[in-house]
């Protein structure tokens, strides 16, 4: 890297105490954005009390709206950036709220989700002719584990809405919303539009027999994206195509359920960009193609905490990927965010590519 520039949290000055999301995704829509997030909270936080650890005990599988300083949760919410610069931050958005003016959820939960037990979180999309489509994962919420939040992912799907009024609807596939099933590949971790040849290209990741996160890719016709049995996925880097998703290959690893992939002019490639599982380090691999040859990982940037006293669970930081709207100089200048589950706002960070 030629420069890196700290911009700090994002978001974090708005008008409805939303207290941290994370996710943080972004679709460009022509000379605006939709960002994309995950558990939205909305409130106010006890100064010097971790967010998870509300009266020194973890927060568990539960809905938070109503407990302690927090007034609602919302399992997944958006915002239009008005400006596509992050050169002086993320500062000109606004929410997408309700009739009332509240910040509402964007893909909705259905009447048997109880928000006890079952939350639908961001993952990436893309904006086609008049439609906004975006992928998110189910995930079952339970009592124990290694965090204070822990869950289990039970698939992948995708939600539809119009560009005028962004209210989405979950298209489902055999009498279920989910697309891919938890045995299969979270799609949707990153979109990849390629209008020349007409293709989306679909990444998405899941751990293996021996723990490791390998990512698969998926293509489809723009016009048949809402059809799930018209997804193929690669089986050679040739490349080959099946629609049978049994026979795909991994095309790279160490990634978690969130990346980005995008065409970088100045590097003349294909930029993937993630956190190298939850070390900290933010990498980025290069390809002549979508799906690759990748190269090996290389640091983009590495997160360091500083904290006055250790917290009761492990270091947290996830959910690396790049905004290739925001990039300058064609791409030799690009912003990242990631999140810190203790910040709980996306952080953005300023790459200048050497």
């Amino acid at each position: 890297m030629e420069s890196v520039r700290d911009l700090g949290p994002q978001f974090v000055d708005n008008p409805h105490e939303i207290v941290g999301h994370d996710g943080a995704y972004s679709i460009p829509l022509n000379e605006e954005a939709l960002w994309f997030f995950g558990d939205t909270l909305i409130g106010k936080r006890v100064p010097g009390e971790s967010l998870w650890y509300p009266n020194g005990k973890p927060v568990g599988p539960y809905d938070m709206s109503g407990k302690g300083l927090i007034k609602r949760m919302i399992n997944n919410s958006g915002l239009i950036l008005k400006d596509k610069t992050g050169k002086y931050g993320l500062r000109s958005y606004r929410y997408i709220c309700d009739e009332k003016g509240n910040v509402r959820q964007l893909v909705p939960r259905l009447p048997d989700e109880h928000p006890d037990k079952y939350r639908i979180w961001c993952l990436h999309g893309c904006f086609l002719g008049d439609k906004v489509y975006l992928y998110y994962v189910k995930v079952k919420m339970v009592e124990t584990g290694p965090l204070p939040v822990n869950f289990e992912v039970m698939g992948s799907g995708l939600a539809a809405g119009n560009r005028n009024d962004l209210q989405f609807e979950r298209i489902t596939y055999k009498g279920s919303t989910l697309f891919w099933k938890e045995n299969e590949p979270r799609f949707g971790a990153a979109v990849l539009v390629d209008p020349i040849e007409e293709w989306v290209y679909v990444y998405g990741a899941i751990q293996d027999s021996r723990g490791v996160q390998r990512c698969y890719l998926a293509r489809v016709r723009p016009d048949e994206i809402e059809k799930r049995e018209k997804y193929a996925y690669l089986t050679s880097l040739k490349p080959q195509w099946s629609p049978n998703l049994g026979k795909a290959i991994s095309i790279m690893s160490d990634m978690p359920n969130e990346m980005s992939v995008s065409f970088n002019e100045y590097l003349g490639c294909y930029l993937a960009v993630h956190s190298l599982n939850l070390t900290g380090k933010i990498v980025g691999r290069t390809a002549p193609n979508p799906w690759g040859p990748w190269t090996d990982p290389v640091v983009l940037y590495e997160v360091t905490v500083h904290r006055e006293k250790p917290l009761p669970y492990p270091p947290l930081i996830y959910a690396g990927k790049e905004h290739p709207e925001l990039s300058e100089k064609k791409g030799k200048v690009i912003y990242i965010t990631y999140v810190e589950f203790e910040e709980y706002f996306p952080h953005l960070i300023e790459v200048a590519l050497a």
